[in-house]
């Protein structure tokens, strides 16, 4: 392979899972992630935002999700992530819910509702306090009772999958793309030696080869650590106006505290005065008889 490939940069991610010529892996990838939820297996899918490179090229705020609807009319979103930011938890709650309301065109009734799954690959740590790599949220209630079995949000988070062997597809996948930005096609290791693994694979190396999608894949590149410092120098100005704040903050709860013992000194000082002022006016009296 001419250049290494990352299959987590998000014009690489929709050309695995979102192309046309793909469809079957994004079949395979629905069906390893969603195994243990979906009454049956996912034997067809239509793309409705399928892949297309010029998009890339052209757009630098181009849709870089997939989705997809079955046979069965369920929905399906996938997009990966490579930075946590504060408001992703929200964007991805918020993205689940507008695919899902959307079914309800004029005319439609409650019924026509169909599940909606939505998986979501975080490059980075969204929960910190818990050391599983997957998250699955519903609507359930606190004691784990379901409102309905519309789908649901699957997190998986790359950082905390470190399985050498593989043991499931879904591991399998995971692991790709934890992994792929490393291999070789020439030499690739046994868990890659599948024919979805090398199909996808196969599109690393198109990038990889094909001078015009390795341009655009360095411009998504670039794209990305610019949208990665611009965020980061955003929280960094906002960590220092917090710093700032509180400092002002910190500061005028100092100066009240000042004020307030000198206030009090004040006010004993005064007492004092009076005090002495009302023994004067004694001893001025008792002298006088």
């Amino acid at each position: 392979m001419k250049h290494k490939i990352d299959p987590k940069v998000d014009c690489v991610f929709k050309a695995i899972l979102g192309a046309e010529e793909n469809r079957n892996l994004l079949i395979h990838f629905l069906n390893a992630i969603l195994h243990d939820e979906l009454p049956s297996p996912i034997s067809y899918v239509d793309i409705l935002n399928p892949y297309n490179d010029k998009e890339f090229l052209n757009d630098k705020l181009s849709i870089v999700d997939v989705k997809a609807r079955d046979d069965a009319g369920r929905l399906y979103q996938v997009e990966i992530q490579l930075v946590v930011n504060a408001y992703l938890a929200d964007r991805i709650a918020y993205n689940w819910a507008d695919i899902y309301s959307q079914q309800l065109q004029s005319g439609k009734n409650y019924l026509t509702l169909k599940p909606t799954y939505s998986i979501w690959l975080l490059a980075e740590n969204l929960i910190e306090a818990d050391e599983r790599y997957v998250h699955n949220f519903k609507l359930r209630d606190t004691f784990g009772n379901s409102l309905n079995e519309h789908g649901g949000i699957w997190l998986l988070e790359l950082n905390k999958f470190h399985a050498k062997n593989v043991e499931s597809e879904s591991e399998r996948w995971l692991k790709f793309f934890n992994e792929g930005g490393q291999l070789n096609n020439e030499t690739l290791p046994d868990w890659m030696v599948t024919t979805e693994m090398r199909q996808a694979m196969n599109t690393l190396t198109v990038f990889s080869e094909k001078e015009h999608q390795y341009d655009r894949y360095q411009a998504r590149q670039e794209y990305i650590r610019v949208q990665a410092t611009i965020q980061e120098e955003l929280e960094r100005a906002m960590r220092e106006k917090v710093t700032a704040i509180k400092s002002a903050d910190d500061a005028k709860q100092r100066a009240d505290i000042e004020f307030q013992r000198a206030e009090n000194e004040s006010q004993r000082a005064e007492a004092a005065l009076l005090e002495v002022e009302q023994l004067k006016a004694m001893l001025a009296q008792a002298t006088k008889h």
